[in-house]
């Protein structure tokens, strides 16, 4: 079952369900995948019997929502405060060539990069056996709600930034119940929008880098992962295809397990406070970037597959960074 939100002709919030191939239609009596995550939480029940509990109204067409602009992300939190974005790197295979080349010491070309040291471990310890923990991945923050884009609205680039490119990844989409327990809902496209330039001048910039917003979805998948996702990234100029490439994720294609990634991730009890939303994102093998690619405003990132429904489209704007002298009181 597919899952999206978005506004309708008034501008009321609606929830839409459908499976591939049909007709998304409207799930009855919520505003909210939030609101319906817990009610079939708190009622004992799984999302997609939730929806069947609620039943479903009139079809709406996704296509003529995704033109007019009116498609949601697929989660989101009345207060983006209680939303957190986050994410791990270097956990696909393959996904270590590019950020060496970004990251490569100079001297011994024996001696591993911290970026290659960190891929190892991976894949020498990111998949444990049943009840053990596995190594530990890298993690980045990217931020709150407020950085969380809808599809097909801008992604802002802040103009002090040296760089805006695609990341194309898989997230995990997650409320955190009253018990504390992380409840995941599912799993959508999703685009971890980063500055490369700005990480390739120190590793260290990496989490500088990754202070940019996100966008997923438009459709949530709610079940397990495919053990292997096999998707297209692409980037648009002026309608036309300048960049494009195919990406590989789920399990057989990543050195750590998502159960693992979990675990590291909502370890910490600052992310296990009752009520919050995170969207965290698995990683990504491709990107433009390392084939030389510089974007500009009003190219167009599309990550596609089939799987998960329409595809996320977003075009890329350099925005005002704003005001940020500190005023004294």
């Amino acid at each position: 079952m597919l899952l999206s939100q978005a506004l309708d002709p008034s501008g009321s919030r609606i929830v839409l369900a459908r499976t591939l191939g049909a007709d998304a239609r409207i799930v009855k009596g919520v505003t909210r995948i939030y609101d319906l995550a817990l009610l079939a939480h708190s009622q004992g029940h799984g999302l997609a019997q939730q929806v069947d509990i609620q039943g479903l109204g009139e079809a709406v067409d996704l296509e003529a929502l995704a033109a007019d602009g009116r498609l949601l992300s697929p989660i989101d939190h009345a207060d983006p405060a209680h939303l957190h974005i986050t994410g791990t790197g270097l956990t696909h295979l393959g996904s270590a060539a590019a950020r060496d080349a970004m990251h490569k010491k100079l001297g011994d070309e024996e001696v591993l990069t911290d970026s290659m040291k960190m891929f190892k471990m991976g894949l020498d310890g990111g998949k444990p056996a049943a009840g053990k923990t596995g190594v530990q991945p890298e993690w980045f923050y990217k931020g709150t709600g407020a950085a969380l884009i809808a599809p097909g609205a801008p992604l802002p680039s802040p103009d002090f930034a040296l760089d805006g490119g695609e990341e194309p990844e898989i997230a995990g989409v997650y409320i955190i119940a009253t018990d504390g327990t992380p409840l995941r809902l599912g799993f959508a496209l999703g685009n971890e929008f980063s500055d490369h330039v700005t990480e390739r001048v120190n590793y260290l910039y990496l989490a500088h880098s990754k202070l940019r917003p996100a966008a997923i979805g438009p459709e949530l998948r709610i079940g397990a992962l495919p053990a292997d996702v096999r998707g297209t990234s692409r980037i648009l100029r002026n309608g036309a295809v300048l960049w494009e490439k195919p990406f590989l994720s789920g399990e057989d294609n990543m050195s750590h397990t998502i159960a693992n990634l979990e675990h590291h991730h909502f370890k910490y009890a600052l992310f296990r406070q009752p009520g919050d939303v995170h969207v965290h994102l698995f990683g990504t093998a491709t990107l433009s970037f390392a084939d030389g690619v510089t974007t500009q405003d009003g190219d167009v990132f599309e990550v596609a597959v089939a799987d998960f429904g329409l595809p996320l489209r977003n075009p890329l704007a350099t925005v005002p960074a704003g005001p940020s002298a500190v005023q004294a009181l």
